[in-house]
């Protein structure tokens, strides 16, 4: 039995550039972090007891018997690209899944380093990242960039850089008091809703021509935020103003990036005090951070009482693996 934790991600600025139609012809670059809320998989090998040879928990259950018959996309072409045999996997999360933290992509990189525990083999943390975009941008056809996944499988607070084919992720270098002040001046809420990420980016088309200009200068804050982050005379409370540019940038790059109800909360945080904030992922539900001076706090989340605050702890670890029991397995080649 293999039991994998995989951390779900808190993307702050650059998001939309980490899309390959955009950063194939202009670069881009990402600041995130993961923070200490997770995602667990399960997976063993199903005793050959039961008339199914595959069974599959997460909001559903399946029991099937051959690929074909496996509903869940990632799950089934996971299978397929890695000769996976009789299984049973268990999928549960701290958080609810299409909430705009990279919750599917932390999903397959957990997934993934299953699989590979159960084969007796080590998969380190770019092979889990790149195989996991393949995955979800190639075999199951979704939309949307490649930063989700390279989060998840390394963890921590980082620059993660795009170019061509390739990618870097650049551990941003700052005090254990600076990063616990920005960790302490960050307030997160639910919305309430929850949407698909890739739909939201397929109907946004957040790459076409007319929303790079947009997109060049979320890149460019980067550098600004990187700055502010790294220079230890700025003041950290630029970083939030930051934030409330670039999601004002980043509701110029689709009608469903935001609703009414998303602007109404955004208002009247920024009403009570706060400097900033920003709609995490692909826009139209999930979660809001907002950046909160500690003498504002208590005003600001009195006009959020009736959302869910959802306290967190930035983390470094990434995906990995928590519970290993090898097992001796034969395959005798069915599903």
């Amino acid at each position: 039995m293999i039991i994998t934790k995989t951390p779900f991600r808190m993307s702050f600025f650059g998001g939309g550039t980490d899309i390959p139609e955009f950063f194939e012809k202009y670069g881009g670059s990402v600041i995130s972090t993961t923070f200490d809320k997770y995602c667990y998989v399960t997976v063993r090998h199903l005793p050959r007891f039961f008339e199914y040879k595959t069974h599959l928990t997460y909001s559903q259950m399946e029991f099937a018997n051959t690929y074909e018959e496996i509903q869940h996309p990632a799950i089934r072409n996971a299978m397929k690209m890695m000769d996976m045999h009789e299984l049973r996997l268990i999928y549960d999360s701290d958080l609810p899944a299409r909430s705009g933290l990279g919750t599917s992509s932390s999903f397959a990189v957990g997934m993934l380093n299953a699989f590979y525990a159960l084969k007796g083999k080590y998969a380190d943390k770019k092979k889990l990242a790149d195989e996991a975009i393949y995955l979800e941008r190639v075999l199951c056809n979704e939309s949307g960039g490649w930063q989700d996944q390279i989060a998840a499988s390394f963890g921590g607070f980082n620059r993660t850089n795009f170019r061509s084919d390739e990618y870097e992720v650049l551990p941003i270098i700052i005090s254990p008091e600076r990063k616990k002040q920005l960790n302490d001046n960050l307030l997160m809420y639910f919305t309430g809703f929850t949407r698909f990420s890739s739909e939201i980016q397929r109907a946004n088309h957040i790459t076409s021509g007319e929303k790079h200009l947009q997109l060049k200068e979320m890149l460019a804050l980067v550098d600004e935020a990187e700055k502010v982050l790294t220079a230890k005379t700025a003041n950290l409370d630029e970083f939030g103003r930051l934030l409330d540019y670039t999601w004002k940038l980043k509701r110029q790059t689709g009608m469903r990036v935001s609703t009414d109800n998303i602007d109404i909360l955004y208002q009247k945080a920024m009403d009570a005090g706060a400097l900033g904030g920003k709609l995490l992922g692909a826009g139209g539900g999930g979660f809001f951070v907002f950046y909160v001076q500690p003498s504002k706090r208590a005003a600001v989340q009195d006009v959020l009482e009736n959302f869910m605050h959802v306290p967190f702890e930035f983390e470094d670890g990434g995906t990995r693996i928590i519970h290993y029991t090898p097992e001796t397995y034969i395959n005798n080649k069915e599903i």
